[in-house]
């Protein structure tokens, strides 16, 4: 993507969640997507940086944190510190994954070094804008919070910070049979 357009459509990103720090925390059932809080999240099986196939189901059981972003997302670099400690934190506990998923046209070639040079440290798949959409994302970043059943939980256009991420899936893992 030429530097001219991808400048134009990140500012395009900021000026869509006003500014980078606008991640609003609310419950969205989004009309275009799952329904919040009920309906179950849209399945996929995607490719990571490896070309591996990363499927939703396979981690049934545990709570996913998918974080829909792209590279020509300004606001996207301020939220891969914070996903990057949530990670972290759950990791031995085995009971949460944060998966990245990637709308850019791109592919691996404009992904890959993206995510290295942000020091990325959690799953991160090729996706596109249609899967985004799918979940009800209205813009970039979004973040969906998959239950352990596999329903959507909560949708949250902006970013948000690492105290947030921990209150919203709090209490995730135990809500198996719900």
């Amino acid at each position: 993507m030429a530097p001219v357009r991808r400048r134009l459509l990140g500012l395009a990103c900021v000026l869509l969640l006003g500014l980078p720090g606008c991640g609003s925390g609310e419950r969205n059932g989004g009309a275009r997507g799952a329904e919040a809080g009920g309906d179950l999240a849209p399945e996929f099986t995607l490719p990571d940086l490896a070309g591996r196939p990363v499927s939703l189901s396979d981690y049934r059981g545990r709570t996913v944190v998918l974080d829909f972003w792209a590279t020509w997302c300004p606001p996207c670099v301020f939220q891969v510190p914070e996903l990057n400690r949530l990670s972290k934190a759950h990791e031995e506990r085995g009971d949460l994954v944060v998966i990245g998923v990637s709308v850019d046209a791109g592919g691996l070639e404009a992904v890959k070094p993206w995510v290295e040079e942000q020091g990325v440290t959690y799953t991160v798949v090729l996706g596109d804008e249609q899967l985004a959409y799918d979940f009800g994302a209205l813009g970039f970043p979004t973040m969906a919070i998959v239950r352990p059943d596999g329903r959507l939980d909560s949708l949250h256009v902006g970013l948000m910070d690492y105290d947030t991420l921990e209150q919203l899936v709090s209490g995730l893992g135990e809500d198996r049979s719900s």
